[in-house]
């Protein structure tokens, strides 16, 4: 793997979670676990859960088709109150994913934002998918 410092952002809260592995199709398992993983804890729904499921799965293999070989992917999870962030990147001279493709219309249909860019020999893709609103405490909701 190359050994670049892709100067990742700082860890936004102690709850962040931040993989690097080789970018290879082989690691994509291990990604989407941790996805599953940290949307079950978040308390989405299981669509919400399958949903962003396979939305990490399309980002990732969308930047290892255009990571440098031995390159790092680089993952990111971020759990605010109103959503769970991912973001993506891989070393690459190439333009991010075309907005255009069929892979792209998959993210946008499965998250709430999706967005990719190229800075400094990186590309980068950034998803989120918002959490359940939650009805406030000691309310409970009329049924009609």
């Amino acid at each position: 793997m190359d050994g670049a410092d892709h100067h990742a952002p700082a860890i936004a809260a102690r709850d962040d979670v931040e993989i690097r592995l080789g970018a290879e199709a082989v690691h994509l398992p291990v990604v989407r676990a941790v996805a599953v993983t940290i949307a079950m804890r978040a308390d989405l729904d299981l669509d919400a859960i399958s949903d962003l499921e396979l939305a990490v799965d399309e980002a990732c293999s969308s930047l290892i088709v255009l990571a440098r070989p031995d390159s790092l992917l680089i993952c990111r999870f971020t759990v605010r109150d109103e959503e769970i962030v991912f973001r993506a990147s891989v070393a690459s001279d190439r333009e991010p994913p075309s907005t255009q493709t069929f892979g792209w219309r998959v993210l946008t249909t499965l998250t709430d934002r999706a967005r990719g860019w190229a800075r400094a020999g990186q590309v980068h893709i950034e998803l989120a998918k918002a959490k359940p609103v939650s009805a406030p405490e000691g309310r409970a909701e009329e049924i009609h």
